[in-house]
């Protein structure tokens, strides 16, 4: 086999080759330089005759939907009992209940349709499910009348006093006592029926 440039042997044979003088010179004499030619970019002369104003386009209106949306706080849904369609909200706190006690929502509802209210008008929130502040209920129930049943369901972000009528921004609130306090005690009934009529 006759090889006329020693660089090919490398790709011939796998194992080290070892040059005698003679190639070694060939090798120098014929060697690839692997330089890197570097080209300037040509002068460009550029001659501006009048101030030139940029002006950036608007940002699309989308873009700006989007922004928003992001920064504000998204509304929070709540799971209730009732069609809401007088604006009336109850807040109670039952652990073991999805809602209520069974008695107690029929006592409850005994008690709304003596004022000419029922189930479709108001929204009963249970508050033990699913805990949440004064201003997320009002943004999503809109009360125009708000019952608060017992300590435990008095939402983040209210004070108010026990079994007097209050307003809140625009619409009555009553903290009263929970059915569990009621139950066997007249004087807290009568207390709580009290209140009742004027809300």
């Amino acid at each position: 086999m006759n090889i006329e440039n020693p660089i090919a042997y490398s790709f011939i044979m796998q194992d080290e080759i070892y040059l005698l003088n003679k190639d070694k010179e060939f090798y120098k004499e014929h060697a690839v330089s692997e330089q890197v030619a570097t080209v300037a970019p040509p002068e460009v002369a550029v001659t501006v005759s009048e101030p030139v104003t940029i002006v950036a386009e608007p940002e699309p209106a989308y873009i700006a939907t989007v922004v928003e949306s992001m920064t504000k706080p998204q509304p929070v849904s709540f799971n209730y009992l009732g069609g809401n369609k007088r604006n009336f909200l109850v807040i109670v706190h039952y652990q073991e209940h999805d809602f209520m006690h069974d008695k107690h929502l029929t006592a409850l509802e005994s008690t709304l349709s003596r004022l000419g209210f029922n189930r479709d008008d108001v929204a009963i929130f249970n508050k033990a499910k699913q805990d949440a502040e004064l201003e997320g209920l009002t943004a999503f129930f809109k009360p125009e009348k708000l019952l608060i049943m017992g300590k435990n369901s008095l939402p983040i972000g209210i004070s108010i006093e026990l079994n007097k009528l209050t307003q809140i921004s625009n619409y009555p609130a009553l903290f009263t006592f929970s059915f569990d306090e009621m139950m066997d005690s007249v004087e807290n009934k009568k207390a709580f029926w009290e209140q009742m009529k004027q809300l």
